[in-house]
């Protein structure tokens, strides 16, 4: 697999993202996460979705260390400071579900709670379900598990064909129109930072298409599989989707419905966020995850 990596002086005027850059290989591969906290905290392990990268959580982190919790964010492959596929067709569903699991274990991650949001909670809410007991609680931010059993909403649908179709793929242009709220230019260059021209966005690009929208989706038994899991997840579960956010909604009530230990659990909906609940609510979203493991975390140590 040919393979491109971001120079590093792409990211040299990101200047509100203060937090030492780390790197781990996997399969040949560069994955650069961000492990701010105590080394011996139980971790917060947050995974982002597209086409965005751990800069997502740069208001997050500081609320969660300051918590005494340790949070690990990674860029997937294809994103951020990570290795990217020169090749869409060299990227899938389980590669990613495959580097994730290969970084949990390399640093050897245990009683993780685990913040998946878009992609993030794809990715994660699979490899949670096949090694659960690396696992202490989920949160799930605007996101969802799907098997390609019902069709996809009409704004996911909208989503993908304008990703397949525009000439240039603007990241930083995406995530300002999945927000709520104004996004400052910087922001916004960050954004694009990882991408220095279109070659570099064949990730980005392939993202859309690996979602399971028909039953017979390469990825659509791995799914089911993980549901069934899910069916019987008594570990503390809970949902934390914005108010605006058209590709997701109602995904929480599902999650609410099916799974054991999200009963009673004080599911939150964050008003005034769109997709990117991280961009518009991200104080209060950390938040709701630093009470969330306080209420759980005597239940949690069964």
């Amino acid at each position: 697999m040919e393979t491109l990596r971001t120079p590093d002086e792409r990211f040299a005027d990101v200047s509100d993202f203060p937090f030492e850059p780390h790197y781990l290989e996997i399969r040949d591969l560069r994955v650069h996460y961000v492990d701010e906290g105590p080394a011996d905290a139980d971790p917060v392990l947050l995974l982002h979705g597209e086409p965005t990268w751990s800069y997502l959580y740069r208001k997050m982190i500081p609320i969660l260390t300051a918590a005494g919790q340790r949070a690990v964010a990674p860029d997937l492959i294809g994103f951020g400071r990570s290795d990217k596929l020169a090749r869409r067709e060299d990227y899938s569903y389980q590669l990613h579900v495959d580097v994730i699991a290969a970084f949990i274990e390399a640093l050897d991650l245990e009683r993780i709670t685990l913040v998946g949001q878009d992609w993030g909670g794809l990715i994660g809410l699979r490899v949670a379900a096949e090694h659960p007991e690396r696992f202490a609680r989920i949160v799930a931010a605007n996101t969802f598990l799907p098997t390609g059993d019902m069709r996809p909403s009409e704004a996911f649908l909208r989503w993908r064909e304008y990703s397949q179709s525009v000439e240039s793929f603007h990241a930083g242009g995406i995530v300002k129109g999945g927000c709520r709220t104004e996004l400052a230019a910087a922001t916004i260059a960050a954004y694009n930072a990882p991408f220095p021209d279109e070659s570099f966005k064949a990730g980005a690009r392939a993202f859309p298409m690996l979602v399971p929208t028909r039953p017979d989706d390469p990825a659509s038994d791995a799914n089911r599989l993980a549901w069934e899991v899910l069916f019987r997840w008594e570990k503390p579960f809970l949902t934390a989707f914005s108010d605006g956010d058209p590709v997701t909604r109602g995904g929480d009530s599902v999650f609410q419905a099916v799974v054991p230990g999200a009963k009673g659990q004080p599911h939150t909906t964050i008003i005034g966020a769109g997709h990117f609940l991280q961009e518009d609510k991200g104080e209060e979203l950390a938040a709701v995850i630093v009470d969330f493991i306080e209420r759980t975390q005597e239940s949690s140590n069964g």
